[in-house]
């Protein structure tokens, strides 16, 4: 069953999985396929709750995301 939802799964070179939600540009990742995918609805879901409360979104926890 499709949800219409375009996500973009990339396995990365240390055998992680990243998730990338193309919709509302989300992404989490995670040791598999699955969990990446999992952790990405929670991500998903708890951005969409944030947004529907208008406060700030999770701050990003992950390397890709360090500022410069």
């Amino acid at each position: 069953m499709s949800t219409g939802r375009e996500i973009r799964l990339i396995e990365e070179d240390d055998g992680w999985w990243s998730a990338v939600d193309e919709e509302t540009g989300v992404a989490s990742q995670g040791p598999s396929r699955t969990a990446a995918l999992e952790n990405l609805d929670e991500a998903v879901e708890l951005t969409k709750e944030a947004r529907a409360e208008d406060t700030a979104a999770p701050e990003p926890d992950a390397p890709w995301f360090e500022d410069s």
